[in-house]
């Protein structure tokens, strides 16, 4: 994609901090540094998000995640963690339209990162629940 930014570092138009590539993906350090090692994992095909995947792009780069991780993990041996976030969509904080993933290097819960989940369970009945569960089944192909 012409004005993609992560296309144009796959391409080598603007630098960046690589700490791996084949031919299927692109990893290098964001440059945010959320905490040290943080990296990003991207497919080399432009894809704006996981909803334009197919399962054989998703089995490529899924599968080199884990690889990346542990590289991350034996570099920096304090790293006793790890977040692997993936957004899709500006309201899912989806800021780069290339799809992409943060391997995130935890190192405390004091590192700089964070994350919180809101637990709703008490607004849903149990058949709600169930109900949602199965409008999700009987969409999937």
């Amino acid at each position: 994609m012409e004005n993609c930014i992560f296309c144009k570092i796959i391409k080598g138009e603007i630098p960046s901090a690589k700490v791996y590539e084949d031919d299927i993906v692109y990893a290098f350090l964001d440059i945010t540094q959320v905490t040290p090692g943080h990296t990003l994992v991207i497919p080399k095909q432009h894809v704006q998000n996981i909803f334009e995947y197919d399962e054989d792009l998703a089995a490529e780069v899924f599968k080199r995640i884990p690889k990346i991780a542990k590289a991350i993990q034996t570099a920096f041996p304090e790293c006793s963690g790890m977040n692997i976030i993936q957004n899709n969509g500006e309201v899912a904080y989806q800021s780069v339209f290339h799809s992409h993933f943060h391997l995130i290097p935890r190192y405390s819960q004091k590192d700089g990162f964070s994350m919180a989940f809101t637990d709703n369970s008490h607004q849903y009945t149990p058949e709600e629940f169930k109900h949602r569960a199965q409008i999700i089944q009987d969409t999937i192909q």
